[in-house]
């Protein structure tokens, strides 16, 4: 795992993390207990923060970047992922607000601005532009990102058994690696 500081900023990890060993994770980055960086994930806090909740999944090839500060952006954008989300493979998250129990479809782009409130499911592929707040409750799909239908309660509670799952298999390779 390529695991550095950048512009005096460490990683800050909870208790119980699992970072596999090929992801690179940078700078001003939070992440909470019992979440997992999976291969090839890119973390970087080099331009502003990047904060992951509790019990989230950062899937193989993700990369979550945010946007500096400046004078076209004086607060910039930080990446600010929840509470029990599963990112899947290949997913780019940048200068975006991921809420709690969120599902990010596999190659889906969450760009500049946007706001994706708790439980919502993210299509496979999807593309939510920049400023965009994606309501709770909802699946979303395409490109750019429409809102579909309103989740149905199998759906609902999805998001903790998708969490509680990467949490075992997270478990599953920390003892490997311990032990």
């Amino acid at each position: 795992m390529s695991f550095i500081d950048h512009i005096s900023k460490t990683p800050v990890l909870g208790d119980r993390v699992f970072i596999s060993d090929d992801a690179h994770v940078s700078g001003d980055v939070q992440i909470g207990d019992d979440s997992s960086v999976w291969p090839m994930a890119v973390i970087r806090g080099d331009m502003h923060k990047t904060v992951i909740g509790a019990r989230t999944s950062i899937q193989d090839g993700a990369v979550l970047h945010q946007t500096h500060r400046s004078d076209f952006n004086p607060e910039g954008y930080p990446c600010v992922v929840g509470n029990d989300v599963t990112i899947g493979h290949n997913v780019c998250l940048h200068g975006c607000t991921v809420g709690n129990e969120v599902l990010v479809g596999i190659g889906s782009v969450i760009l500049d601005g946007a706001v994706v409130e708790d439980k919502v499911i993210i299509a496979a592929g999807s593309v939510v532009p920049p400023g965009k707040t994606l309501e709770s409750g909802y699946m979303y799909m395409g490109s750019p990102i429409k809102q579909a239908r309103k989740l149905n309660e199998k759906e609902l509670e999805f998001f903790t058994y998708s969490s509680g799952n990467y949490l075992r298999l997270k478990d599953h390779y920390l003892s490997r690696s311990t032990g």
